[in-house]
């Protein structure tokens, strides 16, 4: 039986792809769940149709990642942390702080799509890696200074 998978489905494939399987399992389970549709002449063609526009929308998409990563780089980050002796700072710089110094610099960027190699419990400059998407991760580059009480 040929499906077009409408999602992706673990150890099957990805949304939008044509799959050949059992007939008891796409009619019992994948069918049922919405999870695929059958591959008759007019789902290919319409399939065919939101894979062209996937396409485009994710070439425009990635010219304007482009830019934002442009962007992201040539931004410089500052947090003034409490310290204690030796200048070892009390906690961590999370990844929310950079997120709230991001979008005071005007970058609307989740948390979750920021990253940081290791825990950050001293002063100095460091490096945090913005995910937008699976293959543009710019670097953003922030200081570490100690705060004025």
């Amino acid at each position: 039986m040929k499906l077009i998978l409408v999602q992706d489905v673990a150890n099957l494939g990805a949304k939008g792809e044509v799959v050949t399987v059992k007939d008891g399992y796409g009619r019992n389970f994948l069918i049922p769940r919405s999870m695929a549709i059958i591959a008759n002449k007019s789902n290919l063609a319409h399939n065919d149709e939101l894979m062209r526009q996937s396409v485009r929308k994710r070439e425009g998409n990635r010219k304007a990642n482009l830019d934002l990563a442009e962007q992201i780089k040539s931004v410089k980050l500052t947090i003034a942390v409490k310290t204690g002796e030796d200048d070892r700072i009390f906690g961590t710089v999370t990844t929310q702080q950079i997120a709230e110094l991001l979008q005071q610099k005007g970058f609307n960027i989740d948390r979750k799509r920021i990253a940081m190699n290791d825990d950050i419990k001293s002063l100095g400059e460091f490096v945090a890696t913005v995910t937008l998407t699976s293959d543009i991760k710019p670097e953003v580059t922030f200081w570490v200074v100690k705060a004025e009480d």
